[in-house]
């Protein structure tokens, strides 16, 4: 029931599997978003993914987990099927963009909070933690606009 990869898919999903391990995610993680996003299909099962990627049904599992948490993947239902369809959700890479940049704004506002709570006497370190908050302002706000402008192009 594995899917059939020609040997340049198979290498894709590897080059792409690289690239996302570097990105952070774990080497399970990243072979399955790569599959989802390159297989030919663009729905798969847990059990086309495990025997395609020649993973374990732990690792299979945990991998898809993750991915939907990270909202990174999605699943469907069939009707009168028990299984569940993942897919990728790259093509919905605009709203997962913008939702990747607000959340850094509960991050900013720690920083802030954590500059607003430093002692007066370390200066340069305070000055540069502002700067830090001061630029990550200015790229959410600018990446936020540059969606938005190319949605409108």
């Amino acid at each position: 029931m594995s899917i059939k990869l020609t040997v340049k898919q198979k290498e894709l999903v590897e080059s792409f599997g690289v690239i996302q391990e570097h990105m952070g995610l774990t080497p399970a993680f990243a072979r399955v978003n790569a599959l989802l996003t390159i297989c030919n299909e663009t729905e798969l099962t847990f059990d086309q993914i495990q025997e395609t990627l020649n993973l374990s049904k732990s690792a299979t599992s945990n991998a898809i987990q993750g991915l939907l948490a990270l909202d990174r993947i999605g699943y469907k239902t069939k009707s009168g099927e028990r299984k569940r369809y993942f897919y990728s959700k790259l093509d919905q890479w605009k709203l997962l963009f913008k939702k990747d940049i607000l959340s850094l704004d509960s991050y900013v506002l720690l920083l802030k909070d954590i500059h607003s709570n430093r002692t007066l006497e370390t200066v340069e370190y305070n000055n540069k933690l502002k700067e830090l908050t001061d630029f990550m302002d200015y790229f959410m706000a600018e990446t936020i606009n540059i969606i938005e402008k190319w949605e409108n192009r």
